[in-house]
């Protein structure tokens, strides 16, 4: 048959890492010096990809490059086959890797990052028992010092922890609201519609959704509020953070996070369009119980940093 005749394209996942590559730093000229080659050995392998494909991967905007349709499906496949191909590694060199494993993580990345995570880890190492734990700070904490856990993916407060440690990310603190901004508390809402920055002196309170106490994030948003002479109340509070998405998104009132996994039906507020104070920015940091760690640990510790750099480096207008 015609179709069985034709010959088959095979991708070099060289040349499929330079295009991932220089997409994820925005510029070739970076790639190449990420990858220790020259900006023409990279831009030949540009053209030899567009050849394989067989139609654009790029097209001009203004003074740069942005990719075709063609290229955005070509780039999820090439991170995919090097994703796989990163895996595949991994299973040879650790096919025989035994332990056990104690990861703790706070509820932001309980969904955003554990399956796939866990996932990757235990197809290429089936003989690794993890244990978990998703919980607040102050019990990661707590557990990482007693030599608990192995791992802990926290958001840094600035409290004494293992020095163990390195930080992952810097995300901003938002504002975050409702999908649907007629959701929220009507009273507090109108008001701010209609005087803008000025409602700041206004005497309605803002409803806030927050964790209970203890919690370093909910001190950081009632001093910065009572800096900026807002007046404000507790509209609702829980020990889940699945629990103030939910108020949140029924529109009880505002929360604050980082962009890091925000669910679907809840988003950022433009703070200075209704006269809410800056909030500062969050360090992500990954402790480790000690800084020798053992293979089992040093393997998911690795995919860990790379999963959590690959989500802030995927979603950029959200977390830069």
């Amino acid at each position: 048959m015609k179709g069985e005749s034709m010959s088959q394209v095979m991708f070099d996942l060289d040349v499929l890492r330079s295009f991932s590559t220089g997409i994820a730093l925005g510029s070739y000229a970076r790639a190449a010096d990420r990858l220790g080659r020259s900006t023409s050995a990279v831009s030949a392998q540009l053209k030899k990809l567009e050849a394989q494909a067989g139609t654009a991967l790029f097209r001009k905007a203004g003074r740069g490059l942005e990719l075709t349709d063609a290229g955005e499906t070509l780039l999820a496949y090439a991170r995919r086959m090097l994703e796989l191909n990163a895996e595949a590694g991994a299973a040879m060199r650790g096919a025989d890797l035994e332990g056990w494993v104690r990861l703790g993580l706070q509820e932001d990345f309980g969904e955003t990052l554990l399956p796939a995570v866990l996932g990757r880890f235990a197809r290429a190492h089936p003989k690794v028992r993890i244990e978990a734990c998703v919980a607040r700070s102050a019990e990661l904490r707590e557990r990482l010092e007693l030599r608990q856990l192995d791992l802990a993916l926290v958001w840094d407060t600035g409290e004494q922890m293992t020095p163990h440690g390195e930080r992952v990310a810097r995300l901003p603190l938002q504002w975050i609201g409702p999908r649907a901004p007629d959701a929220l508390d009507a009273a507090w809402w109108k008001e701010r519609e209609r005087r803008g920055n000025s409602a700041r002196k206004s005497k309605e309170p803002l409803p806030l959704v927050l964790l209970d106490a203890p919690c370093p994030l909910r001190e950081i948003v009632v001093a910065a509020l009572d800096r900026a002479g807002t007046p404000w109340r507790h509209a609702f509070t829980s020990a889940s953070l699945a629990a103030l998405w939910a108020a949140t998104s029924a529109g009880l009132g505002l929360s604050v996070r980082t962009p890091f996994g925000l669910p679907a039906h809840v988003r950022a507020i433009d703070r200075t369009a209704i006269g809410l104070p800056a909030l500062p920015q969050m360090s992500l940091m990954l402790y480790r119980a000690q800084a020798a760690a053992e293979a089992p640990v040093a393997r998911l510790d690795a995919l860990l940093l790379e999963a959590v750099r690959e989500h802030v480096q995927a979603e950029p207008a959200q977390l830069h």
